[in-house]
């Protein structure tokens, strides 16, 4: 990798462009497997830098608690609840704001580097509301000036809470500071709520599965607050570690090492793969991790909850420790870096410092479990009807089984959504063109075909494109990753198929007015845990959808990158 320069595959251009699709996925997905995306080192130090920026605006907000004294005290303060409060909503801000997931050229977004707050303080921008034909007053998807007040609701009562001292002695605090004032947490929890009703988007982007739930915890008071928050945090590994449980995971494995800046020998960036550079599929080594750090958030987890200090705690901690270290260091696609921050914080300040509240001590147990219990459910939900629940609820974290979409867009209709969308970012091919020229741009948005098709799902898009676009015309549209369209459209994109379906469809059809043909769409649901099939439909913007069927993970996973002959059973 080059420190100012990415290290792109070199190519005869006129000679490459010749092949099929297919034919030019294949040196873009050699070169994924020894280079990843070739991101230039000083990017990867703008990250650690936005890292080093979040910890810092972390500890000077903690550090200036009323009671706690003061910043430089850290050593005495850094385990208080009322502290673990606000680094929990502090973590949401910084999320809904648009600077943790999703951030920046990792996250295909250039130009500007982020949306959500530069969309969702903006009329007239597109909004996704969950069940605008059940839930009142929700329907639509334009973002009015009533939306807009109600997101910066969001973020200032958030910074209220942030400037807030505690409520006064509390059994858990050594400082006598408390815990922040349950009127704070209930506006906090209402109005995001309601903003999240309005536009589904906001709730994903504060990733409420984790902060918000984590937030209803501390209405309980005490050790009970602990003791939730604890509860919550073994769902999260759990839940994730059951969603793992799949043939798909070694795929992003694979992937995710190749890419990790950390990981720099090419030779042993190879030994992922089953034998570079004719089979691409995960090797011996992604099936090891894949199973070792599925066992690792299945149990580690409960062990800490129980264990109650010692050498066990130690050393569940310090495996837990370096399990998120290893995927904050690998500075994934999607970036999910902060949430790895925090997620250490909480091994530290919840099970280290707090060892001895285990679940048997809770005061009021019923009301004290019910958001773990609401959390499980949901993440059972999303396994068996992936569907209906977004990967970010159904805690889908990097199992690569995700629900995810390709758009085949005509230069026509991309015009169109330049004109008629109200965006900041424009379409990711000018995008494209605009960082590295015209004649170039092909090269990254071939590595990013690439990164899709080394996960398992790909090989099912890539083979549908054949079937979403009329024979003999496939040179007339870019194929473009629905999570490209997202952040033009949306404002925000983090991995979720649930974004970028239907109803977003819907919503550029009606302003933009596509001609029959100039939008196709390949929608590929996750894989239900118990089903080794994974369903997809084929949309024209215009006219609707125009055939479902189901493809077998079988034949997904045995098959490369550059494969795009997957066996279609198409619905009768």
């Amino acid at each position: 990798m080059g420190f100012l320069e990415p290290e792109l595959p070199t190519l005869d251009l006129a000679e490459w462009s010749k092949g099929s699709r297919g034919e030019r996925i294949r040196p873009m997905a050699r070169h994924w497997a020894e280079v990843g995306f070739g991101t230039p080192v000083v990017l990867h130090l703008f990250y650690v830098a936005k890292i080093g920026l979040y910890l810092l605006g972390g500890w000077l907000i903690a550090g200036s608690t009323p009671g706690l004294g003061g910043p430089t005290a850290i050593g005495s303060w850094w385990s208080e609840p009322i502290v673990f409060e606000k680094i929990v909503l502090y973590t949401m801000l910084f999320e809904v704001i648009g600077l943790g997931c999703g951030f920046g050229p990792l996250n295909n977004r250039y130009l500007p580097p982020m949306g959500s707050a530069l969309y969702w303080l903006r009329p007239h921008t597109i909004r996704l509301p969950p069940w605008p034909r059940r839930v009142p007053f929700t329907s639509g998807d334009d973002r009015t000036p009533v939306d807009v007040a109600l997101y910066a609701a969001v973020l200032l009562a958030i910074c209220w809470a942030l400037g807030s001292g505690g409520t006064g002695p509390n059994p858990v605090s050594q400082h006598g500071a408390g815990l922040l004032p349950r009127w704070e947490i209930v506006l906090i929890l209402v109005l995001l709520a309601v903003a999240g009703l309005r536009d589904k988007v906001i709730f994903l982007a504060a990733r409420g599965e984790v902060y918000a739930t984590l937030t209803v915890t501390f209405l309980f008071g005490g050790a009970d607050t602990v003791i939730a928050a604890k509860l919550i945090f073994v769902v999260i590994w759990m839940g994730a570690a059951t969603s793992k449980l799949n043939r798909h995971f070694p795929f992003v494995v694979s992937t995710m090492m190749s890419n990790s800046p950390v990981m720099r020998t090419r030779a042993l960036k190879r030994r992922f793969f089953e034998r570079f550079p004719d089979d691409l599929r995960p090797g011996r080594w992604s099936r090891v991790v894949a199973h070792v750090s599925t066992a690792v958030e299945m149990t580690g987890g409960v062990v800490l909850i129980c264990s109650g200090g010692g050498p066990v705690t130690t050393v569940a901690a310090t495996v837990l420790v370096c399990f998120h270290l290893a995927i904050l260091t690998a500075i994934p696609m999607g970036v999910p870096l902060e949430w790895n921050v925090f997620m250490i914080f909480g091994v530290l300040t919840l099970f280290v410092a707090h060892a001895d509240l285990r679940p048997w001590n809770l005061e009021h147990p019923a009301p004290a479990v019910l958001p773990a219990v609401l959390a499980a459910a949901v993440v059972t939900a999303g396994n068996l009807f992936p569907r209906t629940v977004s990967f970010l609820p159904g805690m889908r974290y990097y199992a690569g089984n995700w629900d995810t979409t390709l758009w085949c867009v005509r230069p026509s209709a991309a015009r169109k959504i330049d004109e008629h969308v109200v965006a900041i970012a424009s379409m990711p091919q000018a995008q494209l063109e605009r960082m590295y020229g015209r004649d170039r741009a092909v090269i990254p948005l071939y590595l990013g075909y690439a990164f899709r098709a080394m996960n398992s799902h790909g090989r099912a898009l890539f083979t549908l494109v054949h079937r979403a676009v009329p024979a003999g015309h496939e040179d007339e549209y870019t194929v473009t990753d629905g999570e490209r369209i997202c952040a033009t459209a949306i404002g925000w994109n983090f991995g979720d198929g649930h974004m970028h379906n239907e109803q977003l469809i819907a919503a550029l059809q009606r302003r933009c007015g596509f001609e029959p043909g100039e939008v196709r769409v390949i929608l590929l649901d996750a894989q239900p845990i118990h089903r080794q099939t994974q369903r997809y439909r084929l949309i024209d913007a215009a006219t609707g959808e125009f055939e479902r069927g189901s493809v077998r993970v079988a034949d997904l996973v045995t098959r490369q990158p550059w494969d795009d002959d997957v066996p279609v059973e198409v619905d009768r």
